[in-house]
């Protein structure tokens, strides 16, 4: 017989949670894939992995070939869930983003981009009707040059956005839709939500 006591039943506020994330829309260009969810934040958790790319395909003589995928942006959207709640959450369910994506260094280098960002984020909320509180974030703008043989590479800057907030209740499916079009919407692909103004991506060359 196991030393361990029974598992612990699993909410049925966190049951409701995960049907919501599986009956989401999200655009085709995304690819969502469960990983795995950190298992300190919170007693459920469920976190999920976000990337857009682009097929490459190389033109020659004997037609067409494709090359690996280039990546246009990636995030992690991780919903954790605290039956007794927090004070700092100000509920008993809260939502973690992370999204990244490049731009070349004119665009990365543009002072507004960071503001930008998290109006994205919150216009991206507020069109899909998403009910939430509690929102904050973090934008940041990674530098990187290279020297030597990669000398001729040119500069290019990373955008990432770190925000979390507080859903209104179980029912998360419009928030991982508006995380979603988010992540698009970093990766610079059409359309964009109704309202969101457009930054556009620079392919680098």
């Amino acid at each position: 017989m196991s030393s361990q006591g029974p598992v612990p039943a699993v909410p049925p506020a966190f049951l409701e949670a995960l049907a919501a994330v599986r009956r989401a829309s999200c655009r085709r260009e995304i690819h969502l894939q469960e990983i795995p969810a950190p298992a300190r934040l919170a007693p459920y958790a469920l976190a999920l992995s976000a990337d857009v790319h682009e097929p490459i395909t190389r033109h020659s003589e004997h037609g067409t070939t494709p090359e690996p995928a280039e990546e246009l942006a990636t995030g992690r959207f991780v919903l954790l869930h605290d039956p007794a709640g927090t004070p700092l959450w100000d509920g008993t369910f809260r939502i973690v983003t992370y999204i990244r994506a490049r731009m070349d260094s004119e665009m990365g280098n543009d002072t507004m981009l960071g503001s930008v960002a998290w109006t994205w984020l919150l216009d991206a909320l507020n069109e899909s009707g998403a009910d939430y509180r509690q929102a904050g974030g973090t934008t940041t703008r990674v530098l990187s040059e290279s020297y030597g043989i990669l000398a001729d590479r040119p500069e290019t800057i990373d955008i990432e956005l770190r925000a979390s907030w507080t859903p209104g209740n179980q029912d998360v499916a419009t928030h991982l839709e508006a995380w979603a079009d988010m992540v698009c919407t970093f990766a610079g692909l059409p359309p964009l939500p109704s309202g969101v103004t457009a930054l556009p991506h620079r392919r680098l060359s």
